[in-house]
């Protein structure tokens, strides 16, 4: 870590374009990446990592298996407890606007070890929910054309065959997302902002025909139903709200690459996870009067793919289904980008093995390629490992939401912490426009304590290992402990690196070693 790069430079009212890049060298970093992201842009950074389509299409089945009609619940209680979360992160944008967000934000509010291990936690759990995304594909695609069930003939998931389609498709998908991540900072920008365009228009012309069609009124909502009746329809059935509503914490992630980003990301942040909770729980609730049975077991077997298909005619519903297919490539590629900038952000301080080539970034292109091809690889590698089991599915899913929650709390702890201490730095100051710094004010104390409590809870509901949820067919252990195995592993290589790297101290290879002078403590 650069020690002695100070928590929070000045900030001075109308701020020129060109006194950003002096600003990230107060922090100790040279402006690199390139900074072309307007405020738009940003909000599709984190609304594409949400991406409302992707997730919600790819978790109804599982929500309502579980949960019956009642799990629909759960998404006002989940969309509420992430505010609080983005709230405080919104406070933290504002204060530190630097690429690897969840690793400088804890680093800056804690120690630089406990720092570390927040960033590696969810640069691990980035390169999971990569994995998880572009397997969703497997949800719509083969709906649109059987042609593309390339194994097999069962597309569902949690088949054989359908699992291991879903393993192929996710690692071509990943070859094209990483192809776009290194070409240019603005193809990815332009990409990205079409995409989430196409799926914020997608979403909203779904949810009116589903409306329109409509089968049953919503309180079908008050059954609960599914396979762990009201109790189920809280825990289990929380997890496709959990595995919808993260990633908004990605407009603070493309900071260096956001013009004016203490006054654009912390209303990105907010403004992305609320137009995704409303459009999400829109969409819940949608599929659940639309569906033209709520018992023949297709509901809970393919979800919403089935609902569309089948209320709005295979013609209609192929198009919207093909919508979905380019929101779930947005959300990959958005989601390999924010993995990519925390791994990069990590190598400048020379804290991850290979930093110094994992902290170059191309001067023609503004994109650091050897993150991209990190995070890209190691993603495809997990989505291989559907051909064992299609329980690899949800363990992969679940074990990336519990992850990133973990990290999440990793910093609204903290944050907590330095508030009852005296306050956070730079409170007082100003953005660029000279407007002060969003701040929650005298509701901070309460939103921030609110934040940690949620947070800690939904990490154990998440991780809690289930036989009934991980290991549904029996014979797979390892998938029902999956989730707190796989981030042991994580804290424990991560301990031995940290530890091997105290044995063998070597120098900063941060991009602005000619602007700070310290050692590493890795």
């Amino acid at each position: 870590m650069t020690a002695t790069a100070p928590s929070e430079p000045p900030s001075s009212p109308a701020t020129p374009a060109r006194a950003e890049a002096t600003e990230l060298a107060a922090f100790g970093y040279r402006q690199e990446l390139h900074r072309s992201m307007g405020r738009y842009a940003s909000f599709a950074a984190g609304f594409s990592f949400i991406s409302v389509l992707t997730t919600v299409f790819q978790f109804f089945a599982f929500g309502y298996a579980f949960g019956g009609p009642a799990f629909f619940w759960t998404w006002p209680a989940v969309l509420l407890g992430q505010l609080l979360v983005a709230a405080c992160f919104a406070e933290l944008a504002a204060r530190y606007p630097i690429s690897g967000a969840i690793y400088q934000w804890s680093t800056r509010l804690s120690t630089p070890a406990f720092g570390w291990f927040a960033g590696w936690i969810m640069v691990i759990g980035q390169i999971v929910v990569v994995a998880a995304a572009a397997l969703a594909l497997q949800v719509v695609l083969p709906a649109i054309w059987s042609g593309f069930q390339l194994v097999g003939k069962d597309p569902s998931p949690v088949t054989s065959s359908g699992a291991a389609n879903a393993a192929l498709l996710g690692v071509l998908l990943l070859g094209l997302t990483t192809v776009v991540n290194v070409l240019d900072n603005r193809i990815m920008s332009a990409i990205n902002r079409i995409g989430v365009t196409a799926e914020i228009i997608g979403a909203c012309l779904i949810v009116l025909l589903l409306f329109t069609h409509a089968e049953r009124g919503p309180g079908v909502t008050l059954h609960t139903g599914g396979q762990g009746g009201a109790v189920g329809a809280l825990l289990v059935g929380s997890f496709t709200a959990a595995y919808v509503l993260i990633g908004f914490d990605s407009a603070g992630e493309m900071s260096e690459e956001t013009r004016l980003p203490r006054r654009t990301a912390p209303r990105t942040v907010l403004t992305a996870l609320a137009s995704a909770g409303v459009l999400g729980g829109l969409l819940l609730l949608g599929g659940l009067v639309a569906a033209p049975s709520m018992t023949n077991g297709r509901l809970a077997g393919e979800g919403l793919s089935y609902v569309l298909t089948s209320s709005l005619g295979s013609g209609i519903g192929k198009v919207l289904l093909a919508d979905v297919a380019v929101a779930i490539t947005v959300a990959t590629l958005a989601i390999q980008t924010a993995g990519s900038r925390m791994l990069f952000s990590m190598a400048r301080d020379g804290s991850i093995p290979f930093s110094r080539r994992l902290a170059k970034v191309s001067p023609r292109t503004g994109m650091p390629a050897g993150p991209v091809l990190v995070v890209g690889f190691a993603s495809a590698v997990l989505c291989l490992l559907n051909f064992v089991s299609p329980d690899a599915f949800l363990a992969i899913g679940t074990t990336c939401i519990a992850m990133l929650y973990i990290a999440y709390a990793m910093v609204t702890g903290p944050q907590l912490y330095r508030r009852l201490r005296g306050g956070l730095s730079g409170d007082g100051g100003c953005d660029e426009t000279g407007r002060a710094l969003f701040s929650l004010g005298r509701w901070g104390v309460l939103v921030n304590a609110l934040a940690v409590v949620y947070g800690v809870l939904m990490a154990v509901n998440l991780s809690w290992p289930r036989a009934a949820v991980y290991d549904p067919a029996g014979g797979h252990w390892y998938f029902q402990w999956f989730t707190l195995l796989f981030l042991g592993a994580t804290v424990v290589l991560g301990a031995a690196y940290r530890w091997y790297r105290r044995r063998s101290p070597v120098a900063v290879v941060t991009q602005a070693s000619d602007l700070v002078e310290a050692p590493v403590e890795a």
